[in-house]
Formats: C-alpha cells, structure tokens, sequence
C-alpha cells in the first residue's frame, strides 16, 4: 500500500538523498565466468550493461549495484581486511551515496538513468567464495537490482545521483 504523501513517514523517505559516485565496474561475461574490470560501461535502455550476461530485456536485475561501504561492513563480519567486488559479482560499486535510499526511485549514473527494482539479496555462492557463514555476512549489505531506463554511458567518478 503506498504511503500517504503528506504523512511524515513520507517527507523523511522523500527527503533528498546525497550523491554519491562510481568507484568499480565489472561486467560478468558467461555464467560464473570471472569478472571483467573495466572503466566503462554502456547502459542499454531495457536490458542492462553491453557485455554483461545478466542483460535481459524487461527484467528487474539489469544492472547489480554495492556500496563500498558495505563491501568494508562485509570484511568486517567475516573477520577478513578486505572483500573485494569481484567476490560478490556486483556490476557496479558506488561511494558517498545510501542506495537503499533509492528504493522504487529513478537515479541518473552517469548518462545513464536507472530504476531501482530490489534488493541484491546473497546467493549459496557467497559459501562458495567465503566459507561457512559468508551468506549471512552478506545479508542486509548485498546492495540494489535496477532496470535501465535511459541508455548511455557509465565511467569511474560517474555521479550517482537520485532523480526527484
């Protein structure tokens, strides 16, 4: 059920939320195939990112976003100094923003807009890559889907910004 506009639950969810910017791409070409580091991506309108096996027209897990702060968070509960995004095999990594503040929100990155669509809940792999208890680790902190509504470009220090 939507919440009311004008209650006050609303006004602190609608509140502005602050940019943050782009610090990894990775494209997953093939099924549990490593990740490919690259500096930019082309967001396709409806699809996801060239090159990256999740690109499926009208799907809700176009594109795969992480905070660097939840990669940090991550480490920490595992008792590691570093998690890296290439273990989590998130497409993009961002700085400085709260992507689950952009719940059900449309966002600019880069040339590109995008519409947060979920959660980017753990999968079983996360044992695969951490050992026992590297699903739970993971839970609260695996970042957002989106869908690509506007096609362009997405390179490193793209702002990510939430569109009001």
């Amino acid at each position: 059920m939507p919440l009311n506009p004008d209650s006050p639950l609303a006004r602190l969810m609608n509140a502005p939320v602050k940019a943050g910017r782009v610090e990894w791409i990775g494209l997953r070409e093939a099924r549990r195939a490593p990740l490919r580091v690259v500096e930019s991506a082309l967001a396709i309108e409806g699809i996801g990112l060239d090159g990256d096996h999740y690109g499926r027209r009208d799907g809700n897990r176009q594109v795969t976003l992480i905070q660097a702060e939840s990669l940090r968070a991550i480490a920490s509960h595992l008792g590691l100094d570093e998690v890296t995004p290439g273990d989590l095999r998130r497409n993009i990594v961002t700085s400085g923003i709260n992507l689950n503040a952009l719940k059900g929100q449309r966002f600019r990155i880069g040339d590109a807009v995008l519409e947060a669509s979920g959660e980017c809940h753990p999968c079983s792999r996360m044992e695969e890559t951490f050992g026992v208890g590297g699903y739970n680790a993971v839970r609260g902190f695996g970042g957002i889907t989106a869908r690509v509504i506007v096609g362009g470009g997405i390179g490193l220090a793209s702002p990510v910004e939430p569109l009001r």
